[in-house]
């Protein structure tokens, strides 16, 4: 049985917890957390930090900008994460596109894509995730950004088992 208490959805940077996708995982999985974060990406992520304090089995849903958050935190605190879920993450902005080689994090890791994102291609955030992930499995739709079709269609009970 999935604890949605230890599920949580970080949104876009121009987005907040009234968006579409938040508003149906909140639906969807009562007790999901969909806090609304502002500021740089170190407020953000400052936000993002009190909040997983240092509770473990965490399953990061993370939508384009909130992905990049998700990744960064991941990838600093492995051991806190069950799972990651990257939603078109924008992965190609700092602080990962800065990063020297990290290691890789096994945290299974699910990445949903859509083949029309025009805001963030696809195959530069394959080659990111592949060399920042172990344990990843892709689901490429026919999509643009903000995934509105594909949110719907997804079988969301299996990709956060």
């Amino acid at each position: 049985m999935l604890d949605t208490s230890r599920l949580i959805y970080l949104h876009g940077s121009d987005s907040d917890s009234n968006s579409g996708k938040a508003r149906l995982f909140r639906e969807w999985f009562p007790g999901m957390l969909t806090p609304d974060f502002t500021g740089s990406f170190d407020e953000r992520m400052s936000q993002l930090y009190s909040i997983l304090a240092d509770k473990t089995g965490w399953t990061l849903i993370g939508s384009s900008y909130g992905g990049l958050m998700g990744a960064v935190f991941t990838l600093d605190h492995p051991d806190q994460v069950r799972k990651l879920v990257l939603l078109a993450p924008a992965l190609m902005l700092d602080p990962i596109a800065s990063l020297p080689q990290p290691e890789p994090a096994s945290v299974p890791t699910i990445v949903v894509h859509g083949t029309l994102d025009t805001v963030v291609p696809l195959e530069p955030v394959r080659e990111v995730v592949q060399k920042l992930f172990t344990n990843v499995k892709y689901y490429v739709v026919e999509d643009d950004h903000r995934l509105g079709k594909s949110v719907h269609e997804l079988d969301w009970n299996s990709i956060l088992a």
